[in-house]
């Protein structure tokens, strides 16, 4: 036989054998790995084991303990936050599933959005994948922006029980609806938009202008403007938008100096600050 087939035999030959070897070996990890008759090593079940305690005593903290841990740890107090969950199952908006309550994976949502925390820095407290964080944070923000017009409504124009209870306010905030201030919002942009993110704040930033009530309510929100963008444009782009926000006929809202004096809007007088 020629030496040259008889080395090409060898190599294919050998090449056969290592692709059975392979197949060999990747099937019967996969078999330990799925195969329920194959007992796993200890150390996973007290691991696991653990894990389950630490969740369950850091959710009992959060929200099966006191109205000032949960509001420290979610910022809102331990009944708004359980009506929440109510209404998101209630819904069908989040359902419990593989092992995570709706309760859960709301609290790892505003864990994150409260603190402005990682999901590494979650799944450490959670004791859960940074997958299954990731899952349900974006899961839980998308439910939540679908219920915006819901929990973002627009103010009553009648005159508030605690303007008409006070000597001091009425009637001269008697057609007063709430109040206009922008805050600066951590954004992460590419390098090359940064300066435009860039304003009085150190870091990159959105400048968020709100709106709220006498109630401290929320009746309006416009993010999305660069942090270097001045207030008053910031107003003037709300107003021009067709989004709801509008001032009915004969009423205002206070805004601080860094707004424009215009009608529907009252900034404070010069030299006596904020009022």
């Amino acid at each position: 036989m020629d030496p040259s087939l008889s080395r090409e035999l060898l190599c294919k030959q050998a090449a056969a054998l290592t692709v059975v070897m392979v197949s060999f070996v990747t099937t019967r990890l996969k078999r330990k790995r799925f195969d329920p008759e194959v007992e796993p090593d200890p150390l996973v079940y007290v691991l696991r084991e653990q894990s389950e305690l630490h969740r369950q005593r850091t959710l009992n903290m959060i929200y099966n303990s006191t109205d000032v841990e949960c509001i420290s740890m979610l910022r809102m107090k331990r009944a708004p936050f359980f009506a929440l969950c109510t209404t998101f199952r209630e819904r069908g908006l989040v359902t419990d599933r593989e092992g995570v309550s709706v309760e859960e994976q709301v609290a790892m949502f505003l864990h994150v959005v409260g603190h402005n925390q990682r999901f590494r820095v979650v799944h450490q407290a959670f004791r859960r994948s940074i997958q299954t964080v990731h899952k349900h944070f974006h899961q839980v923000l998308y439910v939540v922006g679908e219920l915006r017009k819901e929990l973002i409504k627009a103010p009553s124009p009648t005159t508030h029980p605690k303007i008409t209870g006070s000597y001091r306010w009425n009637p001269y905030l008697k057609d007063c609806i709430g109040a206009i201030d922008g805050t600066h919002v951590l954004a992460r942009v590419p390098r090359h938009m940064q300066q435009a993110f860039r304003g009085r704040k150190t870091n990159p930033t959105q400048n968020v202008m709100v709106v709220v009530d006498f109630d401290l309510k929320f009746t309006y929100v416009l993010a999305g403007w660069e942090g270097s963008a001045h207030d008053a444009l910031i107003l003037a782009d709300a107003i021009e938008r067709d989004d709801g926000f509008t001032v009915p006929q004969g009423k205002f809202y206070l805004v601080d100096a860094g707004y424009a004096c215009r009608t529907g809007f009252l900034p404070p007088s010069g030299g006596l600050g904020t009022i």
